[in-house]
C-alpha cells in the first residue's frame, strides 16, 4: 500500500465509538467512500450520536442494509474499489466476500484488550468480573470473531465506581487516540502485526436484560459491581422484594462492613445501603420501581418502615 496519496476505505460503524473512529479517518485524510451503518431500533435506548448524520455532514454515501453480506451490498462495496475497510462497533460479523475486498486488509476495533474479553458487550462483561483495567484494540478482520492478528492496543484504568457508561466513554477517547497514533504507519503498510493468542484470552456472549437480576448469595462487591455495569443507560440491575420489583440504578463502594447480621437493605444518616452475605455492604445512590425514582419516603412507602428490608431469596441466579 506504499504511495498511495490518497487512501480510501469503505467504513461499517455505529454507536458512539463509530462516530469518534469515522471521525478519526476523515481527520487523517482517508477518503470514505461509503459508510454503512443500521437503523436505530425505537424499542432501544439511543443515548449516543449518529455515524450516518456525520457521514451525510462529510458527503458520504450511506446504506442501512438488514444483512451486510448480502450480494448487493457486497457489490456496492466492490464498486467503490476501497483500499481499506474498517469496523467500528458495527454488529454484524463480515463474511469473506466482503474481507477479500480490500487490498490493504480489514481492520475491526473492539472495545476490551484482546484477546481478553473476546465476543459480545465487553463493557458491561468487564464491569461485572470486577477489573480494573481495560482498553481497545484494533485486530485485523478473519472469519472467526476477534481472532486476527493484532496491530494496536490502548489502556484505561477502571475505578471502583466507574459504570459501563463512564468505562465507555473513557474507550471512546482511547479509540481515538490511538487510531490517531498508528493510522499513519497503517496506511502505509509499516505496521507490525502480532498473531493473537486466544488461548490467553476469553469469549463471551451477549447479555439480557433478565442477566441484571441480583443474587444476594454474593458479596458486596460482586453486587456493586453487576450494578455499575447495567446501570443506565442499560436495563439496569434488579431485585424483587414482596412482589414488587425494585430496580437499583445506582451504587457507591467505599469497602465498609455491614451494620446489620441479615442481608438486606436499610437507611442510615439519610443514605441506604445494602448488607450483603459476606458481612460487608455498599450505598445505593439510585433506586426506582414502577418507573419512579425512590427517595426514603417513596422507599417506605413502598416497603414500610422495618429497619431492614429483605429481598426475595428464592430461586436466585447464580
Amino acid at each position: 500500500m506504499m504511495g498511495i496519496a490518497q487512501p480510501t476505505a469503505v467504513v461499517f460503524a455505529y454507536h458512539q465509538m463509530g462516530v469518534r473512529c469515522l471521525a478519526a479517518l476523515l481527520a487523517v485524510g482517508v477518503d470514505v467512500r461509503l459508510v454503512v451503518t443500521h437503523r436505530d431500533n425505537s424499542g432501544e435506548n439511543v443515548w449516543w450520536e449518529s455515524v450516518a448524520d456525520l457521514a451525510r455532514h462529510a458527503g458520504i454515501e450511506v446504506i442501512t442494509p438488514e444483512d451486510p453480506n448480502e450480494s448487493a451490498v457486497v457489490s456496492r462495496v466492490r464498486a467503490c474499489a476501497p483500499d481499506f475497510l474498517f469496523s467500528f462497533y458495527y454488529r454484524h460479523m463480515l463474511h469473506e466476500p466482503l474481507l477479500r475486498i480490500p487490498p490493504g486488509g480489514a481492520f475491526n476495533l473492539h472495545g476490551s484488550l484482546l484477546p481478553r474479553y473476546r465476543g459480545r458487550v465487553p463493557v458491561n462483561w468487564a464491569l461485572v468480573h470486577g477489573e480494573t483495567e481495560s482498553g481497545v484494540t484494533l485486530h485485523r478482520m478473519v472469519l472467526k470473531p476477534d481472532a486476527g492478528n493484532l496491530l494496536a492496543r490502548e489502556s484505561v484504568s477502571i475505578l471502583p465506581n466507574d459504570t459501563a457508561r463512564d468505562l465507555f466513554l473513557k474507550l471512546v477517547c482511547a479509540a481515538e487516540r490511538m487510531l490517531l497514533r498508528i493510522l499513519p504507519g497503517l496506511l502505509e503498510g509499516k505496521l507490525e502485526e502480532q498473531p493473537m493468542d486466544l488461548s490467553r484470552g476469553s469469549y463471551f456472549g451477549g447479555r439480557r436484560p433478565e442477566d441484571g437480576r441480583i443474587d444476594w448469595s454474593r458479596g458486596a462487591w460482586e453486587i456493586h459491581n453487576l450494578i455499575r455495569a447495567v446501570a443506565p443507560p442499560y436495563p439496569g440491575a434488579f431485585t424483587d422484594i414482596g412482589g414488587t420489583r425494585l430496580f437499583l440504578l445506582g451504587s457507591y463502594w467505599r469497602e465498609e462492613v455491614g451494620s446489620s447480621d441479615n442481608t438486606g437493605l436499610y437507611w442510615e444518616s439519610g443514605r441506604c445501603y445494602a448488607d450483603c452475605a459476606d458481612g460487608n455492604r455498599f450505598e445505593l445512590t439510585l433506586m426506582a420501581s414502577g418507573g419512579e425514582a425512590l427517595d426514603e419516603q417513596g422507599f417506605r412507602k413502598l416497603f414500610g418502615n422495618e429497619s431492614i428490608v429483605r429481598p426475595d431469596m428464592d430461586d436466585q441466579e447464580a
